[in-house]
């Protein structure tokens, strides 16, 4: 990292891109990308929650709201050089959520509330989530890997409902939905929402407050976010805490709710992964856990601790295996690319890959 520069509270620096080594029609027409190529969803994006699911599955059980234009920032350095469509729109952002639930755990790893990732999760966890034989086995990692076989249903959808998943599909899997034989624990990866659904409820059981409380104040609030973006559940996802109802939220909107949040305060938390967890001198995540998150899973090394990688440099081929990303439905991503200290948020795109290719492309060789 050269000379990265954290913004304070409430606002960014700006900086002209040549002055940070850039070239700005080049970075121009990165933009002019993003915007040209919005993704073909409708405003309305209700209508594409939980549409693959098969029924009775298909339903929405938690908030959604209309989508705004393409949108996103680029920030190099910690300045801002580039940000097109309205970047301060808070807005959903589907599965990036589950790189901010990795950061739930993560802390609860740094502050001792978790002793091992490779701890099973039903000695942290009251009531039956855990209790099959199979279920027994379930450690955090293979939760944050996708890699836990974790069976049964959580707020009325099952586990099935992500059997045969097209992200990472092998070529002969069965239909979305269809259930298949489970594999042996963390020999398997395979996207599945109500795993990690799982792992967010774990958490709370964990933390024993709502983990938007354990978002704002372990991580938003140090780094300077807006208290504009919200966490939203499900419907009827209420469990009991000792005695305490909360919400257990989502790692996703699959079936609605998730983050929401805006380009800006998606840039901030890109910025603290550049950072390796600390901010302006202050460390907010372990280096240890961030470094935990970005090794590849064994079974998928594409993937590491709900974190998205470049690691056979085929995801993002202008960026370094040491690129990695928080991914979700419709375009929306936040892109950490450590060699050209850059962050490349994207909201919307419908190619996004192909953005943050032309953004690395004006960084002058």
């Amino acid at each position: 990292m050269n000379g990265i520069e954290f913004p304070p509270p409430g606002r960014w620096h700006r900086a002209e891109p040549s002055a940070l080594g850039l070239d700005a029609t080049a970075l121009a027409r990165a933009c002019n990308h993003a915007e040209a190529s919005e993704i073909d969803w409708p405003e309305d994006v209700s209508a594409m929650v939980a549409r693959e699911d098969p029924p009775p599955y298909n339903r929405i059980i938690g908030p959604t709201k209309p989508r705004g234009p393409a949108s996103g920032v680029v920030v190099k350095n910690g300045r801002i050089v580039a940000e097109w469509g309205t970047p301060g729109r808070v807005d959903m952002t589907f599965s990036t959520t589950k790189s901010y639930l990795w950061a739930c755990v993560a802390l609860a790893v740094d502050r001792g509330l978790i002793s091992d990732l490779d701890d099973p999760v039903r000695g942290y966890v009251e009531g039956d989530w855990f209790a099959t034989a199979r279920n027994a086995a379930v450690t955090w990692r293979h939760l944050l890997q996708q890699t836990s076989e974790w069976s049964g249903t959580l707020f009325g959808i099952p586990d099935t409902v992500d059997h045969n998943r097209a992200v990472n599909r092998a070529k002969h899997a069965g239909r979305k939905g269809e259930p298949r034989p489970l594999h042996p624990t963390g020999t398997f990866w395979e996207y599945n929402d109500v795993r990690v659904n799982v792992l967010a409820l774990a958490a709370l059981h964990v933390w024993r407050r709502p983990l938007p409380d354990v978002l704002r104040s372990e991580v938003m609030d140090p780094i300077g976010a807006s208290d504009a973006w919200r966490w939203h559940a499900y419907d009827n996802a209420q469990v009991d805490v000792d005695g305490t109802t909360f919400a257990s939220v989502p790692g996703g909107a699959h079936w609605g709710g998730g983050l929401w949040i805006s380009a800006y305060d998606h840039a901030r938390f890109g910025l603290l992964m550049l950072a390796r967890g600390c901010w302006n001198g202050t460390r907010i995540i372990s280096k240890d856990s961030i470094d935990d998150a970005l090794k590849p899973c064994p079974v998928n090394p594409r993937y590491g601790l709900l974190w998205w990688l470049n690691t056979d440099g085929k995801a993002w081929t202008s960026a370094s295996p040491t690129a990695f990303a928080a991914l979700g439905a419709g375009g929306n991503g936040v892109y950490i690319v450590p060699e050209h200290d850059l962050i490349v948020v994207t909201r919307w795109a419908g190619d996004a890959a192909g953005v943050v290719n032309r953004v690395i492309g004006s960084v002058a060789q």
